[in-house]
């Protein structure tokens, strides 16, 4: 690879990491042509970028970009692939899965808005990660339960004031 193609790749990686927040970096070497495919066939269906990449090139555009990586560059050492997603816990989950059958993909790190995790043991907690719809979700649900209480008050408080007031208006007559 010459000087201009690294400094281009650099240059690519660079912009791909400015452009997202969630970045996985994970160790797929070993597996076989048809189970690479598969996970790649798999990353697709999640919306996840897989793309293998050189561990110096990955530094480098690392230390280029603006966000901070923390200790992630520490652990770009044998191969390296990284999985680019929208949602923070997507990644976790296909590697989750696709270890029941395989054991790879490994975790060995990631970057999700600004919290740098390491280590394959931090999957569960990648996992458990709640994404940006959800969090609105249950935000939303959260809303929503005060002013359902008040109509459901309402709507029964009325019925009673209103057979209150039947029962008597009967009386009276």
């Amino acid at each position: 690879m010459t000087r201009e193609e690294k400094s281009r790749v650099i240059e690519d990686l660079t912009a791909q990491l400015a452009d997202t927040n969630v970045i996985y970096v994970a160790d797929i070497s070993g597996l076989d042509a048809e189970t690479t495919s598969n996970l790649r066939r798999a990353c697709f269906k999640a919306g996840i970028k897989l793309e293998v990449v050189k561990n110096t090139l990955l530094e480098k555009a690392m230390e280029t970009s603006d966000n901070n990586y923390g200790d992630l560059p520490s652990i770009l050492k044998g191969n390296t692939s990284i999985m680019i997603a929208e949602n923070g816990n997507a990644p976790a989950k296909v590697i989750k899965e696709f270890r029941k059958k395989a054991d790879k993909p490994i975790l060995k790190g990631a970057y999700i808005h600004e919290a740098v995790f390491i280590g394959d043991n931090q999957l569960d907690a990648l996992i458990a990660l709640k994404s940006k719809e959800e969090v609105i979700g249950d935000i939303i649900g959260l809303l929503q339960s005060p002013a359902k209480n008040v109509v459901s008050a309402l709507k029964s408080g009325g019925g009673k004031i209103a057979g209150i007031i039947k029962t008597l208006s009967e009386k009276e007559g």
